[in-house]
């Protein structure tokens, strides 16, 4: 049915993720100062949707946007929906990289829906938000973070997904090399084995804890906690210049791995380190992101994705 909707225009700012971060397949997420933001506005009529900056001429402009599928399926679930949206779409996340651009997207759709129609933080809770996403998404280990900020541990329970957020320690620095090429999250899916050797899973299960230890409290550890047995390995026949780089990394005992299924790579950096300059590739140095998903009500309030608000005053 439709509503009367307040307000009538809303903005979102979801941030880059990486996952798996290593050893943590699926389950583990770093969110990272590289940010979305969308522009959502009531209209008469109709689908409206213009992007800048990446994915311009490139991403779909109407119903297939995957920002317009996300708030389809929260409408759905809201029992509400506009008679029309417009959204305006500002990207600065790569498409297809590694970096969580669909969970961004996702994300960013969900909350635009909660946020424009009348009692939409009661219809769909923030817990509902998460699940939501992770179902759209496949898997929680993107959206975890893009909606919770820092660092953060997701798994999947019968009736959905859950998250916990950590405060990551203060020297984590993340620098990240991005292809000009794209990566497909399905073909590196395809590349792992059904089955795994068990000395395999027992060695990820311990350097996934030790990396929780690592990102929270003793960076001198994230070397050795980013070993990874399960998935990267697989992956390297279809990333092989990804899997070079992360072993050449690898090799001066450079805390680097495969960002979320690729093909871009994330470096554990210290403060000081002089990034190599890979040709081709894209390097950016970034801090944590620890607020995740940020909404404002124009004009209005600004609130955290997963809290109540933290700050009021005109929208920028």
């Amino acid at each position: 049915m439709t509503a009367a909707q307040t307000p009538r225009i809303a903005r979102v700012r979801v941030p880059a993720t990486c996952a798996n971060l290593g050893p943590g397949f699926d389950a583990l997420g770093l969110a990272i100062a590289l940010h979305d933001e969308i522009t959502a506005r009531v209209t008469a009529r109709g689908i409206s949707v213009s992007v800048t900056g990446e994915g311009s001429g490139e991403l779909p402009t109407g119903q297939d946007h995957l920002v317009v599928r996300a708030m389809d399926a929260a409408f759905d679930v809201l029992g509400q929906r506009p008679s029309g949206v417009e959204l305006q779409c500002r990207n600065t996340i790569p498409q297809a990289r590694g970096l969580g651009s669909s969970s961004a997207a996702i994300v960013a759709g969900i909350l635009l829906a909660r946020a424009l129609v009348a009692g939409g933080d009661e219809a769909l809770s923030d817990d509902a938000v998460l699940r939501l996403a992770a179902s759209m998404e496949g898997h929680p280990d993107n959206v975890a973070p893009c909606i919770l900020g820092g660092f953060t541990i997701a798994w999947t329970q019968p009736d959905g997904a859950r998250a916990v957020r950590l405060d990551p320690a203060g020297s984590v620095h993340p620098v990240v090399f991005v292809p000009q090429g794209r990566g497909l999250t399905a073909a590196a899916r395809a590349a792992l084995p059904s089955v795994v050797p068990h000395r395999d899973a027992a060695a990820n299960v311990g350097r996934a804890a030790l990396l929780v230890h690592a990102v929270t409290s003793d960076p001198s550890h994230l070397f050795p906690a980013t070993e990874d047995r399960l998935h990267q390995g697989y992956r390297a026949e279809v990333m092989p210049e990804t899997a070079s780089i992360v072993n050449e990394l690898r090799g001066k005992e450079i805390p680097a791995v495969v960002s979320g299924a690729g093909p871009s790579v994330l470096v554990f950096a210290e403060a000081d380190w002089v990034p190599p300059v890979l040709p081709g590739w894209r390097t950016h140095r970034l801090t944590v992101d620890e607020t995740g998903a940020m909404l404002t009500l124009l004009p209005g309030t600004v609130k955290h994705a997963e809290q109540d608000a933290v700050a009021t005053g005109p929208a920028s």
